[in-house]
């Protein structure tokens, strides 16, 4: 298994970092080791990131149940209970067999994560994964929330689009401190996390969002997508009441002579749908980890 591609190797290069992400590489493996199925067995929350297989846009979205909706069923195979809503934008491409898929499980109450990507295939159970890179994350920039509660009566409310933010959802997106990415590669998706104190997102206009990619495991896999294809879904969540803000669009990086890397994304379509989410999580703690400029 190949794992960085072009995309990734460039960006290693020009940061220096070729050495320790090829030690850091050594993590991602095509099986779901033991450790990995008990941990996925205990999650409300999946984010899916994937390609529209009709228009080609990325999208990120929530997949949510009660703990065991998302579990392993073999050493290379993991299966969704349900899956996304039928008004979903990744509808259409988990239920198409062999669509590239990310997913990314974490649990904000012991900030711990892990990223599954391989192909879809409907199921019995709504969605199944053929993986084929399984591997966890740091906790960096993650924020603790402490318990949730599961409420299955909350419905969701009829869905918003736009090809542009509102002035609601820019003021959402100002006080995030998480969100979601969903990239592609040749063959594949990818979903991870991104995370620091309020304000580490800024709307530069209705049409663009930025913000500074924080140090990480130096692998540069998302940016390394991105710098192959700047194809991006985001997906922003209320915490509380379960609203969910997705976007789809091109993002691409600025790098500093020091180094530093901000990511610009300019959004082509906007759907915010409320109460998409049945969790209320309890207030965070953030992540000692979060750069102090972000407020």
């Amino acid at each position: 298994m190949t794992v960085y591609h072009a995309g990734s190797r460039t960006l290693q290069d020009r940061l220096g970092v070729r050495a320790l992400a090829d030690h850091v590489g050594r993590s991602i493996g095509p099986g779901i080791k033991p450790v990995a199925a008990a941990f996925l067995e205990l999650q409300p929350l999946l984010i899916a990131g994937a390609a529209d297989p009709a228009t080609g846009a990325v999208w990120a979205s929530p997949l949510t149940g009660p703990p065991g909706f998302v579990r392993a069923t073999g050493p290379h195979s993991v299966s969704v209970a349900g899956g996304p809503g039928p008004a979903d934008p990744l509808a259409t491409a988990l239920a198409t067999p062999g669509t590239p898929v990310g997913t990314l499980a974490l649990d904000p109450r012991t900030r711990r994560r892990m990223r599954l990507n391989g192909l879809a295939r409907p199921s019995a159970r709504g969605l199944a994964i053929d993986a084929d890179r399984v591997f966890a994350n740091c906790p960096k920039y993650l924020q603790k929330r402490e318990s949730y509660e599961l409420l299955p009566d909350r419905t969701p409310g009829p869905a918003r689009h736009g090809t542009e933010l509102t002035a609601a959802q820019q003021a959402f997106v100002a006080r995030a401190d998480t969100f979601f990415l969903a990239s592609v590669y040749e063959g594949g998706a990818d979903a991870s996390h991104r995370g620091g104190n309020p304000g580490f997102v800024e709307v530069v206009s209705p049409r663009e969002l930025a913000w500074r990619d924080y140090p990480g495991n130096s692998m540069f896999l998302s940016l390394g997508n991105l710098t192959a294809d700047p194809r991006a879904g985001l997906l922003f969540l209320d915490w509380t009441d379960g609203t969910a803000l997705q976007l789809t669009g091109e993002a691409r990086t600025d790098i500093a002579d020091d180094g530093e890397r901000t990511v610009r994304f300019t959004p082509k379509e906007v759907i915010q749908t409320p109460a998409a989410v049945p969790l209320r999580w309890s207030a965070p703690a953030y992540s000692p980890a979060n750069p102090a400029e972000a407020r």
